[in-house]
């Protein structure tokens, strides 16, 4: 067995020792509810009768009791591509619950908004707060006290953080969250970049790159790109949440449906009832959490994790912060460069060897807790493998083991030869606050930019500024008032083209916000999710077109280059009033209630004191 790296140990024990309180406080809960908690005996026949009243062939099963009710709590619309497919899931749900004498029923729905529609939009100022959102409606589902274990069916951005907070309030139930994969591949990624690009410089119109970009987002399932939809699927393989092998399969296929009935059966084996009970909230403990961290460091995957995971380690009781993924980043390397790190797709990702390779490689590496309560076998190392269907039954599945060597080395590599030896991800600091930068999609020479600023509030200002040639120079792009509290913190991924652009005009270029950029950004040098925001008193507030900035990754620097004493003498800006319209109006007390990005910019669980 590999000792674990000693960083790895390190970070895990200082995770441990800072959580301590908060870490019992969360376990004494869901013990309570547990033994005390609302569930089926507990009910009065009149709570119950409305329970079952509509369950048809299951009536009599629920009325027994004696048999796991599983609560399903759907993502599912059919306007959100990687959802779509969750539409008939329900029904073979039931059924495969039926063939090991377990019930079935729709504990909730919830919000799946798509990213990838609103992006540039205003309904994006919606999308952080809509995590919080499908929380308070996993919540509301499992509140019903019917169920004896839950299905949770979501895959995309916002969506499996916000059904994990909500469900870990309910950790004594055992769950497994069933993903649904992601959609062929299509239209090469580099090329798409090149056509957007193009659109961004107006030679190319808006037909062809509509064109493009449907020639890329052809079908259901999940987008292709590593974002932060993809990202969430390598974590929950990391924190032994899926059934193994379960991500990267393509919809509509039998393998698919396969495990999502080996993924039913499954359920009903870990619930409170037998021997082999595994709940969610001993499952995510604070090695799950690492894992999380070092997968997403060691596949170069989303930044919107940076305030994800805080999140949902917070609704488990856990602390951590950004020095946690900064000191992890710093020994763990990158073995993995999948679009818009690489040429290849998950697709591609997933022949190389995927996730099972990954997991594999870095549990002998001693990256990875090997010693983690997952939903299925003894620890996370049977996790690394890859199901197939059997050839008596084409409904059985059998698993392979995962491949000893990479199928794709410029897609996949062992940890002693990574693509990078460290993350991706770094810290940086000074007298601007802290942000995130993803260093894995940018080249070397590009990670320490000093340059100029040019202040904006809004991202439409800087595409008009681009437009109208005044961005044609060595610049720092800031723009402010994009942070939780100020408008929702929408990702500012339109900005990724015509500052593309001009980086390959020759200019040396970067971004510093107080808002976020898309799982699929990259090759811009970036400072990102800045804390303290600028509503508040940030001092990206106190900004001025032509301060000069540095931004270095390599130092994790991160400043505004002005006298000390005329910095502290200036006032900051006033933020824009509210927007109005698209909804945005009802998540003011969202806005209004949400703590920092490293803390996860939740009102919801700064209200809660979680």
């Amino acid at each position: 067995m590999t000792d674990l790296h000693p960083v790895i140990a390190a970070v895990t024990e200082r995770v441990v020792a800072r959580s301590r309180d908060g870490r019992r406080a969360y376990l004494d809960m869901i013990d309570r509810e547990r033994e005390a908690g609302v569930h089926r005996p507990m009910l009065a026949c009149g709570n119950l009768a409305h329970g079952f009243a509509a369950s048809g062939e299951d009536k009599s099963a629920i009325i027994a009791g004696r048999a796991m009710n599983i609560g399903i709590v759907t993502a599912y619309n059919d306007m959100l591509s990687a959802h779509q497919p969750y539409g008939r899931y329900p029904e073979q749900i039931k059924l495969f619950a039926r063939e090991v004498g377990a019930t079935a029923q729709v504990a909730g729905g919830t919000p799946a908004m798509c990213d990838g529609v609103t992006q540039g939009q205003r309904g994006m100022e919606l999308s952080l707060f809509s995590r919080d959102a499908i929380a308070l409606a996993t919540a509301v589902g499992l509140s019903h006290g019917m169920f004896e274990g839950a299905a949770l069916l979501g895959i995309c951005d916002k969506i499996v953080p916000g059904l994990l907070i909500g469900a870990l309030r309910f950790g004594h139930l055992p769950m497994i969250l069933i993903p649904a994969g992601p959609m062929p591949s299509g239209l090469a990624n580099k090329e798409k970049q090149r056509i957007r690009q193009l659109y961004a410089e107006g030679k190319v119109g808006r037909a062809e790159l509509l064109e493009s970009e449907s020639a890329s987002y052809h079908g259901a399932g999940t987008c292709t790109f590593y974002g932060t939809a993809n990202s969430n699927q390598m974590m929950m393989d990391v924190m032994g949440l899926h059934m193994p092998g379960a991500s990267f399969i393509n919809p509509g296929t039998k393998l698919r449906q396969a495990v999502t009935r080996a993924a039913v059966h499954r359920l009903t084996e870990i619930g409170w009832g037998g021997d082999d009970y595994r709940p969610l909230g001993r499952c995510i403990d604070e090695k799950a959490i690492i894992n999380a961290i070092v997968g997403l460091l060691a596949t170069g995957g989303s930044t919107n994790h940076a305030i994800h995971i805080p999140a949902m380690a917070r609704a488990a009781g856990i602390v951590v912060d950004w020095e946690d993924f900064d000191q992890l980043s710093g020994a763990v390397p990158l073995i993995a460069r999948v679009y818009p790190n690489g040429s290849g797709d998950v697709n591609h990702f997933h022949a190389a060897g995927g996730m099972s390779y990954v997991i594999s490689s870095l549990i002998d590496a001693g990256m990875l807790h090997d010693d983690i309560l997952t939903v299925s076998g003894t620890t996370l190392r049977d996790h690394a493998r890859d199901p197939k269907l059997s050839g008596q039954d084409d409904n059985g599945l059998v698993y392979d083991d995962a491949v000893a060597d990479s199928l794709d080395d410029t897609m996949l590599r062992k940890p002693a030869n990574p693509f990078q030896p460290d993350g991706g991800m770094r810290l940086v600091t000074g007298n601007l606050g802290r942000a995130t930068f993803k260093t894995s999609a940018v080249t070397p020479e590009r990670r320490t930019i000093e340059a100029p600023a040019r202040v904006f509030s809004d991202q439409d200002d800087v595409i008009a500024a681009f437009k109208a040639g005044e961005l044609e120079k060595d610049v720092v792009v800031v723009v402010r008032f994009q942070g939780p509290r100020a408008n929702g913190m929408p990702e500012l991924h339109k900005l990724t083209p015509p500052l593309g652009v001009l980086q390959d005009r020759g200019f040396k270029v970067a971004l510093v916000t107080d808002g976020r950029m898309s799982g699929a950004s990259g090759k811009v040098p970036a400072a990102i999710h800045l804390s303290p925001e600028g509503v508040g008193g940030g001092p990206i507030g106190r900004i001025r077109d032509g301060d000069v900035i540095r931004l270095s990754a390599e130092d994790g620097v991160l400043e505004a280059l002005v006298d000390p004493a005329e910095w502290e003498a200036r006032d900051e800006a006033l933020p824009p009033a509210d927007g109005l319209g698209t909804g945005r109006e009802l998540f003011a007390f969202m806005r209004h209630g949400a703590d920092g990005a490293e803390q996860g910019a939740s009102a919801m669980l700064a209200a809660a004191g979680l």
